[in-house]
């Protein structure tokens, strides 16, 4: 069922991609608004399985979003582009409020974080990498941290581990990346701010794999502090030798992650 929502609204995606310049203005908006309309129908009217229903509303909102684009591109509105994610994110909230479904949470996510970057990109433009980098790793450690910590009070913040995982590893893209773009500029306020909370989250979050047996975040935490060290290495250094030696550190320190990581695993099957 997934899949078929998913290659449906690709489909819808790819035929006003093809055939734009040969479709009415109302056709356009008219086929994706029919497909919305039959959409919340099945949703509201029939008595399919929940989980069905909440697979066609993560397409629904998907349909949304191409929506909103047809009729920006028809009448021309010259809006920037992350007023298009912006007004889709905020017509989506409800829906994902109300449905509480994981896929729909990772849509509504990656949305929040696409207005983020093309408003930093376009209005903020005194904004630096690293500090977009940082804002986007605050705001994906927030509901990381909400998910959690709100699971073990609520049903409601529970949420599929391969969500969580999706999450977690965003996190770490973010903030290697912007620690890494800060070692090789001038270091300001924003980054010193960036590499405290990092450290800060690296900890808690290598605790947290520790204490629920979570290897993912063992793994990854690891990994991102491999690949900072490296190129601090590298700008600090000088000379041919220096790839040399960073190949070396690379290699042991990926060699003792797998060690340690195989230690725990025997060790929590043996408990």
């Amino acid at each position: 069922m997934t899949l078929g929502v998913s290659f449906m609204t690709a489909g819808v995606l790819f035929f006003f991609a093809y055939n734009w310049s040969d479709l009415h203005k109302f056709v356009k908006i008219g086929v994706v608004a029919g497909l919305l309309i039959v959409s919340t129908a099945l949703i509201l009217f029939t008595t399919i399985n929940e989980n069905i229903k909440n697979i066609i509303l993560t397409g629904a909102s998907v349909l949304v979003g191409v929506l909103f684009a047809i009729y920006g591109q028809v009448y021309q509105t010259g809006a920037n582009a992350y007023d298009l994610f912006f007004g889709w994110t905020l017509a989506i909230a409800l829906w994902v409020i109300v449905a509480n479904f994981a896929a729909l949470w990772l849509v509504f996510i990656l949305l929040i974080n696409t207005t983020m970057l093309l408003y930093m990109e376009q209005i903020g433009m005194y904004s630096s990498p690293v500090f977009i980098a940082f804002l986007l790793f605050a705001i994906n450690s927030g509901f990381l941290i909400t998910v959690l910590v709100g699971s073990k009070y609520a049903e409601a913040f529970k949420k599929p581990k391969w969500l969580t995982n999706l999450l977690a590893i965003g996190i770490i893209c973010f903030s290697t990346g912007g620690i890494i773009l800060g070692v090789f500029s001038h270091p300001k306020i924003d980054f010193w701010v960036f590499l405290a909370l990092a450290i800060l989250l690296y900890s808690s979050g290598y605790i947290y794999g520790l204490k629920n047996k979570e290897g993912i975040y063992l793994t990854i935490i690891p990994f991102s502090v491999i690949v900072i060290l490296s190129a601090l290495l590298i700008k600090w250094s000088d000379g041919a030798g220096t790839f040399f030696i960073v190949s070396i550190f690379v290699v042991s320190s990926i060699t003792l992650v797998i060690r340690n990581l195989i230690h725990l695993q025997k060790q929590w099957n043996d408990e």
